[in-house]
């Protein structure tokens, strides 16, 4: 798009305006289109591993511990876990951003020394990289020349398009710990919440399987449409059964425990 507003406004070097200075408006729309693309995948990623882990874990072990009995130990165990489960998730997405920033940065040390001592193996890999594009010797020559008088610019080319590394943000790794503990503690929540009004244990793991399988249902629809469109219905019956066959799981697991004798 940019490149055809660059053609129409092209102008000799003795310039007087010209109708073709500006793009009319039925030429624009023509060759607009819209692109919608996620903004910060990032968010998104550590959103769905925190809603995820956070609506599968308390659920299981809610329905775990309601088969002892005892709607107060269901209660306490799942907030014990529920804090503890958000510190870990948040404290586990700090390492993970923090490890990718120091990637970055040690392959970005190693790419600048070879950028300053071994040009010519750097430029053969650029030729390397562009030729199944059909970009050929002669072609890339300005842009070699380019890079030469730049070499910042030739090693965020080389980490880019060689190594496929992008450059963190600086905030990244608390961003990533607060958005993956954030959404672990308020999706695990809505396994717990019927426990705190419900005397019953056991009608109280019905209302709460309900609950929370629905919600695995919507959140695995959703995951989909971002992801996989086409299987959004799949994929929502998937996370639901995986929610559902770990609270089996964790259940049958304490109830053989329990009634061992």
């Amino acid at each position: 798009m940019m490149a055809f507003r660059q053609i129409f406004q092209r102008r000799p070097a003795h310039h007087t305006p010209h109708h073709y200075d500006t793009i009319p408006e039925d030429v624009h729309d023509q060759y607009y289109h819209a692109e919608d693309h996620f903004e910060s995948p990032e968010l998104i990623r550590d959103m769905i591993l925190g809603i995820s882990d956070g609506l599968t874990v308390p659920f299981a072990l809610s329905a775990g511990l309601s088969s002892m009995g005892k709607s107060h130990l269901v209660i306490t165990g799942g907030l014990a876990e529920l804090i503890s489960g958000a510190i870990s998730m948040g404290l586990g997405g700090y390492l993970s951003a923090k490890s990718e920033a120091e990637h970055y940065n040690a392959e970005r040390r190693r790419e600048e020394w070879e950028v300053a001592n071994c040009l010519e193996a750097e430029i053969q890999e650029i030729y390397d990289i562009m030729s199944p594009y059909g970009l050929d010797k002669d072609a890339l020559a300005p842009v070699i020349e380019k890079f030469k008088s730049d070499p910042q610019k030739f090693v965020d080319f080389m980490m880019k398009f060689e190594l496929n590394l992008e450059k963190p943000n600086p905030s990244r790794s608390w961003q990533s710990a607060m958005t993956i503990g954030f959404s672990y503690f308020v999706a695990g929540l809505i396994p717990l919440i019927p426990y705190f009004f419900i005397d019953d244990v056991l009608i109280g793991l019905y209302v709460s399987s309900l609950v929370t399988l629905v919600c695995l249902l919507i959140f695995g629809y959703l995951k989909a449409v971002f992801t996989s469109p086409e299987k959004a219905w799949w994929g929502a019956i998937q996370t639901a059964l995986v929610g559902g066959i770990a609270a089996a799981a964790s259940y049958g697991g304490v109830w053989l425990i329990e009634n061992r004798d």
